[in-house]
């Protein structure tokens, strides 16, 4: 999808009939806020996409994606359901070069798997839970519902330097496909720029309606397009998805400049 369409489809997208039988995805991370979703109807949701370790949340989940480092040890046990599917770099990684790639998008699990949700399952409506990346900024810990995990969005990453400008882009990108994105957490922080919401919120069918409203009022069409111009203008791309291994092709600065006009394109922000 090109600057102009996709520019134009930020202010054109229309709530969609969102009735029974929709397509919603919850797409769960490792917070402790996640453990709410044990006491789910998760039936409410059409998809349920774990990421990493949050397969342990519910037996309930469709969809696990994980990177290539992820410890063998730490899958869901064999045989899976038939339900049930692993997502792996040889799925993840063309959907996301479909979206401008990983040096763009932010090189963490919660937007690969929210980009790969978007391309590959075609949503209505992404709930995050689980995935604010709020971390101690004493030690440098996460608190995950397992336990001490690594904070893998803290390590020194070019495409990292700013969470919320990232989780701006992929909101734009979701709202060109007329497609919401909301926060579900109840962490009194988040690193998302998404409008929160209770899941409960979501049985209603005119409430999902007026969300894809709500997010088109976010978004600055306009700050949409100078910022997609300029990913463009740089034309860094790592279709391997290994970006870690080109990264004295990349310019910080550049980047970062970038990451300033995704922020611009959410109003509220």
């Amino acid at each position: 999808m090109s600057v102009a369409e996709i520019s134009a489809k930020v202010i054109s997208a229309q709530p969609l009939n969102l009735e029974a039988g929709s397509n919603m995805v919850l797409l769960m991370g490792s917070a402790p806020d996640a453990t709410r979703a044990k006491n789910w109807d998760l039936s409410l949701f059409g998809q349920r996409v774990a990421i990493n370790n949050a397969w342990q949340i519910t037996p309930d989940w469709d969809y696990l994606v994980y990177p290539e480092d992820f410890p063998p040890e730490r899958l869901p046990p064999t045989p899976l359901k038939p339900s049930q599917k692993l997502i792996d770099a040889p799925e993840f990684v063309p959907q996301q070069n479909s979206f401008g790639g990983f040096v763009y998008a932010g090189g963490t699990m919660a937007f690969t798997a929210g980009y790969w949700a978007l391309g590959a399952l075609k949503p209505d409506l992404i709930a995050f839970l689980g995935c604010d990346m709020v971390y101690s900024a004493t030690t440098g810990e996460s608190s995950h519902f397992y336990g001490h995990g690594t904070p893998d969005p803290l390590r020194a990453d070019m495409t990292l330097q700013s969470l919320e400008a990232k989780s701006a882009r992929l909101m734009s990108f979701a709202h060109a496909h007329n497609c919401a994105v909301v926060n579900l957490s109840e962490l009194p922080q988040s690193r998302l720029l998404f409008p929160r919401v209770a899941a409960s919120e979501l049985a209603t069918p005119a409430v999902r309606q007026h969300l894809l409203a709500r997010q088109g009022e976010m978004l600055d069409s306009a700050c949409v397009a100078r910022a997609l111009q300029a990913e463009q203008a740089l034309g860094y791309m790592a279709a391997s998805g290994r970006y870690w291994e080109h990264v004295a092709e990349f310019d910080e600065t550049k980047l970062s400049a970038i990451d300033t006009l995704w922020l611009q394109a959410v109003r509220s922000a």
